[in-house]
């Protein structure tokens, strides 16, 4: 599962927009804007949510789950706790 806010933070790694995600992984902005938009873990078709992941690898990110290690290294940022609300 990916949150969305590691979608967001991948986009900001890459530093590329929505649109440029939405054509990298074959889908609709109105598409990554919604995951954008959920509460949590990005709701959404699984065939689309499979694209943007695949779509993010190719790119070059490395999407981590909780309490899940990186294997590859690299570089990277990880969320240590739930973050407070600003």
């Amino acid at each position: 599962m990916m949150t969305a806010a590691q979608l967001r933070a991948a986009r900001a790694l890459l530093g590329i927009d929505q649109k440029v995600l939405a054509e990298l992984a074959g889908v609709s902005v109105p598409t990554i804007q919604r995951m954008e938009a959920s509460q949590g873990n990005v709701r959404g078709v699984v065939e689309s949510l499979t694209k943007v992941i695949e779509a993010l690898d190719r790119a070059g990110v490395e999407l981590i789950g909780e309490n899940a290690q990186s294997l590859n290294g690299g570089r990277g940022v990880r969320l240590k706790e739930i973050a407070p609300k600003l």
